[in-house]
């Protein structure tokens, strides 16, 4: 949930050709369906500033599918140290290590939503109106109804005395719950494009005499070490929040892997 100014435009944004399900995906972090198995990877993330920065020091890697009551959703985060201690619904999961979705359905840069995960499959999401920067007040108590979410880990969660491979995240997220009060939700159709983009916070850790990570802090003047945002299109600056440079998310009516 990374917040800057004065953006410059990255180069064009990613885009992924989202296909049809086929039969229900049972969502447990496992993405053992032949769906799954057909749908592509997107690229590797990036730095969210892009070219600006080195390549991200571990792998982060997202696929797509969808039938007409869910956008699904899966990430592989390569990860030495899965940690994660906030268990509490709409903690600030990204002040630890998280995975994060915003979404902006008609892609007006406007009524658009974030998800946030971590390793425990703990959630936060909010609905903003508008961008921060123009006025906008993210709506925390707004919710995903009916939002589907598993993570598998291979590895050990907060034991810092091994390393550990990955987690994945496995998300389903229903179009009609895109929506408020005032805002009607989008459903897609063979053809439609929205805009989406993805953001993995990760933070230097350290580990403390009672075997509890936490962010790492600069020995000389005791602050936190800022953390890396790594994303799948590129920003070009440090903030999630500039809808317009997000990718491009396009949805297609065949079943994925008979449309190759």
């Amino acid at each position: 949930m990374s917040t800057g100014a004065n953006a410059q435009a990255p180069s064009s944004p990613k885009s992924y050709t989202c296909y049809r399900a086929g039969k229900n995906i049972a969502i447990d972090g496992r993405l053992n369906e032949k769906a799954w198995k057909q749908a592509a990877w997107t690229d590797a993330f990036v730095d969210i500033e892009g070219d600006k920065k080195p390549l991200p020091l571990q792998e982060t890697r997202v696929k797509m599918l969808w039938d007409n009551q869910y956008l699904y959703i899966a990430a592989q985060i390569e990860e030495e140290h899965i940690w994660a201690y906030q268990d509490q619904k709409d903690q600030i999961v990204y002040l630890e290590n998280d995975f994060e979705v915003f979404i902006d359905p008609d892609g007006d840069t406007e009524n658009y939503y974030e998800l946030e995960i971590n390793a425990i499959n703990n959630t936060f999401d909010l609905f903003l109106p508008k961008t921060y920067r123009k006025g906008g007040r993210a709506q925390l108590k707004w919710d995903i109804k009916g939002l589907k979410s598993a993570v598998s880990v291979d590895g050990t969660v907060n034991d810092a005395k091994d390393k550990d491979k990955r987690w994945i995240v496995e998300i389903a997220i229903p179009f009609a719950s895109l929506a408020t009060e005032d805002v009607q939700p989008v459903m897609p159709a063979d053809g439609s494009e929205w805009r989406i983009n993805f953001s993995r916070v990760n933070w230097q850790h350290e580990v403390g005499q009672d075997g509890r990570y936490s962010r790492k802090r600069n020995t000389k003047t005791g602050k936190i070490i800022p953390e890396y945002n790594w994303v799948w299109s590129p920003q070009g600056i440090i903030n999630m929040h500039y809808p317009e440079y997000w990718g491009k998310l396009l949805f297609r009516d065949e079943s994925a892997g008979k449309a190759r």
